[in-house]
């Protein structure tokens, strides 16, 4: 993962990058006011939770295809074992993708946890069990994204070094087979 900023390149989705931190932002932004100005626990945690479960939903299953070609779920299979699933674009698309947008998703995606993680520490400090409460699952969904994402990214990688693997082994066998069948 390249986390050096592109120069001189437009972002190739604006509409999917702004809702990909609009999310966030709202929910950290009203976390933050309403604690301070407002101090309602009961609205601060039902509207931060939902805008955390909006941007979770958003970055799993629009952000993350859009930006970065990435799908990841998890699933229970018959013997009740948890397994995970993940998708990503063939090679040439992921290669078309923009850098901008993938620097935006995965640069956000670790800030937004790393704030999350802040806000619950001064929470502890502050002796708020009520707010680390809510500070605690907008992190477990943050953290969620982010494992589920750099997995995904790591099978693709893998997936991209098989398929490498295969190609290569499939021309020096046709290069073999053609040289013997000359003789």
């Amino acid at each position: 993962m390249d986390l050096s900023q592109p120069a001189g390149e437009n972002y190739g989705n604006p509409i999917t990058c702004f809702f990909h931190v609009f999310f966030k932002g709202a929910a950290l932004a009203f976390y933050i006011v309403f604690s301070i100005f407002v101090g309602n626990f009961v609205v601060i945690f039902v509207v931060t939770a939902l805008l955390a479960a909006l941007d979770f939903w958003v970055v799993k299953n629009v952000s993350g295809r859009i930006l970065v070609g990435l799908r990841w779920w998890n699933e229970i299979d018959d013997q009740g074992e948890s397994v995970w699933r993940f998708e990503c674009l063939d090679q040439e698309s992921m290669a078309r993708l923009n850098k901008k947008d993938s620097w935006l998703f995965w640069w956000t995606l670790y800030l937004n946890a790393g704030i999350w993680l802040l806000l619950s520490i001064f929470s502890l400090i502050r002796f708020e069990a009520d707010y680390i409460l809510v500070v605690g699952v907008c992190l477990t969904l943050s953290i969620a994204n982010i494992v589920g994402f750099t997995k995904c990214r790591k099978d693709a990688k893998n997936q991209v070094q098989q398929f490498a693997a295969r190609t290569l082994a499939s021309r020096v066998s046709s290069t073999f087979q053609s040289a013997f069948s000359i003789v």
